[in-house]
């Protein structure tokens, strides 16, 4: 069964936001939720980088360790989720993960939390895949359907890539390894991969 991942590009990342309007977009996140956000580290300095952040999935989750209600689990494929009817709106969630996912309603009477809402791979939550409830909780589910994350499909630079982590390991060891410096880190070769070159065609045939 394939464990699915995030990996972050950081020398592709130009900083567009897509992938949070995307996410946005397609699960409508209530007001002052962000599943994803875009890091900017060493902003306008020489050397600066972007990076996309949500929720990485771990495979020893703090999130999981602390929840004194036990609202999280792990799915086959690896993606934490959670019950939002189990959740009681404690917060600990939100101090043990490192990459600050849990999220909480920020229009809410003032001192209650409500619901934690958080990145979900694009995979719903407990109920029918699919379903109005489903949808209303925790957004599509666009894995059920066979498609990717909506952040990474709409990343316009595929410096985002979501999906199998081996597979991701192995296009991300490719770059790395193809990878120039300078103007070649952001080359559309580079970005995209080189087009299959043509084999010359012989005097008196047709291409």
């Amino acid at each position: 069964m394939a464990r699915m991942k995030f990996i972050c590009d950081s020398e592709r990342c130009i900083e567009c936001n897509g992938c949070v309007t995307a996410c946005k977009q397609e699960h409508e996140v209530p007001w002052g939720v962000s599943r994803r956000r875009v890091v900017t580290i060493n902003d306008g300095v020489p050397g600066e980088k972007s990076i996309s952040v949500a929720c990485m999935h771990c495979s020893d989750a703090p999130c999981m360790a602390v929840c004194p209600v036990d609202c999280f689990y792990r799915t086959d494929e690896g993606v934490v989720l959670h019950d939002k009817d189990l959740c009681i709106g404690c917060g600990y969630c939100s101090y043990a993960c490192p990459f600050g996912a849990p999220q909480f309603p920020q229009a809410g009477a003032f001192g209650a939390r409500g619901k934690m809402d958080k990145c979900t791979f694009c995979a719903g939550g407990p109920e029918a895949d699919g379903s109005k409830e489903e949808f209303e909780k925790y957004g599509r589910n666009r894995l059920s359907e066979g498609k990717l994350p909506a952040c990474a499909e709409m990343c316009s630079t595929k410096a985002l890539l979501g999906g199998d982590g081996e597979v991701l390991a192995e296009i991300f060891r490719e770059r790395v390894l193809r990878r120039g410096k300078g103007a070649e880190v952001w080359g559309w070769g580079t970005a995209y991969g080189q087009p299959p070159k043509q084999n010359a065609a012989a005097p008196g045939e047709k291409k």
